[in-house]
């Protein structure tokens, strides 16, 4: 229910991720540090960019952010590599369009839905690494969107902490950090003032 404002179509945008489900919107910035993978869909995207704008400036981590057009169609496209393999062993494997698009990629995935988190949650046999899940599960109290999503920890500031702690737990960054994240960003403030992307309180 949240309204988004629809960006041009980039140069070279990725046009068959975009129709199997996943396309990578921003790529990492290459300025050293640990790297991590946000997932978003829908009107969460906006939320997991500003993820990436704060990773980079208050914690030194590289995040790149992709935006899941459909985490219904990566499924299906992983059962039907999974029953083709299953049918057919002998013939040449066929790999997940989600385990191909995500192949090599550096750091925890983290993905966020705007609704619950059994959506992305459905992908998970083919995320080639660490995969935490973000969503909207159960009943909100809040009366802005944007302490919504802090109710319910699908804001940027909480793919932030749920980013550090899954870094934390490879030993990447200092567990104390986590702390100081939920400190900083006041994550248990469900009250929290502000507007949406769209610009509405």
């Amino acid at each position: 229910n949240e309204p988004i404002h629809q960006p041009a179509e980039p140069e070279n945008v990725d046009v068959e991720g975009i129709v199997k489900g996943i396309y990578n919107l921003d790529e990492h910035q290459n300025f050293g540090g640990p790297k991590a993978q946000l997932l978003a869909s829908g009107v969460g995207v906006p939320w997991a960019r500003e993820a990436r704008d704060l990773l980079a400036r208050d914690w030194g981590v590289d995040a790149a952010v992709w935006s899941v057009t459909s985490w219904n169609e990566l499924r299906r496209d992983g059962l039907d590599a999974e029953e083709h393999n299953f049918l057919h062993p002998t013939a040449p494997r066929r790999t997940p369009y989600v385990s191909a698009k995500l192949a090599g990629r550096e750091g925890p995935f983290v993905a966020s839905s705007d609704f619950d988190r059994m959506l992305p949650d459905q992908i998970r046999q083919w995320v080639p690494g660490d995969y935490h899940v973000l969503g909207a599960d159960g009943f909100g109290f809040s009366d802005t969107r944007r302490a919504a999503r802090r109710w319910y920890h699908i804001d940027a500031e909480s793919m932030v902490v749920r980013t550090l702690a899954a870094l934390a737990d490879k030993g990447q960054v200092d567990p104390s950090v986590v702390g100081q994240a939920i400190a900083k960003y006041d994550l248990f403030n469900y009250s929290i003032a502000g507007s949406d992307h769209a610009g509405e309180e």
